[in-house]
């Protein structure tokens, strides 16, 4: 039996990239699972159909991490399509880089809305729908810790602010039976980042593997976490990160 069989999984931002990559695995792995997307629809629809292909069950839900409202409404479509919501995963993010003196408040804000913010409005309402097993897991970034350029300040902050409400939110959440962690990537193949793009020699220069991560690794390692062999880990910044020195 697949180590995820009989659980439902939502994810945010999971239409694309690293977000594809997981809803993916989480359904090879048995998992019926819904996701958000914030455009894309044909994109979206498309992950469905292949979900569904595997026997699985599959939602793609429009809605934007910016909105708290939006967020809430996400989790509780889940929670009615499925019955129950066992495995949570935030991938939604943004980067937005620039040079401190002219850096605009109003990315700032975005950043922490969608980074952060919009972490704990999701964990906050997909509790209620999480009994003993449940798994909550949120892709930071090593850039929490390690910033090899200038310009990524905000988002440093954003993704360090995420490594304490992990490590905070493990307390209230161990009585309960749920254990909730972070991941933390380096630089990944996908769309934004391409192993190919222009900041992928420099990019390769701090890791001693020498090359991107693939999505499906980043998928691989949240489905153990999702899974029962990782009951615990929790409170947890992990990285998978191919040694990034930054």
């Amino acid at each position: 039996m697949s180590t995820l069989e009989n659980k439902t999984a939502f994810v945010t931002g999971g239409s694309r990239g690293i977000g594809a990559g997981i809803v993916r695995k989480l359904a090879k792995e048995g998992a019926d699972v819904a996701f958000t997307y914030v455009s894309g629809k044909e994109a979206a629809e498309n992950l469905v159909k292949e979900i569904e292909a595997l026997g699985r069950k599959a939602v793609a839900i429009q809605a934007d991490s910016a909105n708290a409202a939006s967020v809430i409404a996400s989790v509780e479509t889940t929670a009615a399509q499925f019955g129950k919501i066992d495995i949570l995963v935030n991938n939604a993010g943004v980067g937005t880089f620039g040079p401190l003196d002219t850096y605009p408040l109003e990315d700032f804000d975005k950043t922490f809305d969608i980074n952060v913010r919009s972490v704990f409005v999701a964990i906050q309402a997909a509790v209620k729908h999480m009994g003993t097993g449940g798994r909550i897991i949120t892709i930071g970034s090593t850039n929490a810790t390690r910033m090899p350029f200038e310009g990524g300040g905000v988002y440093a902050a954003s993704k360090a602010a995420v490594q304490g409400l992990t490590l905070g939110l493990s307390r209230d959440l161990g009585p309960l039976g749920i254990t909730i962690n972070n991941v933390q990537p380096g630089p990944v193949n996908t769309d934004l980042n391409p192993e190919d793009g222009p900041f992928a020699d420099f990019l390769r220069t701090q890791m001693p593997v020498g090359r991107y991560a693939h999505v499906d690794e980043i998928g691989s390692f949240v489905a153990y976490l999702a899974g029962p062999d990782a009951g615990f880990i929790t409170g947890a910044s992990l990285n998978i990160d191919g040694g990034f020195k930054g």
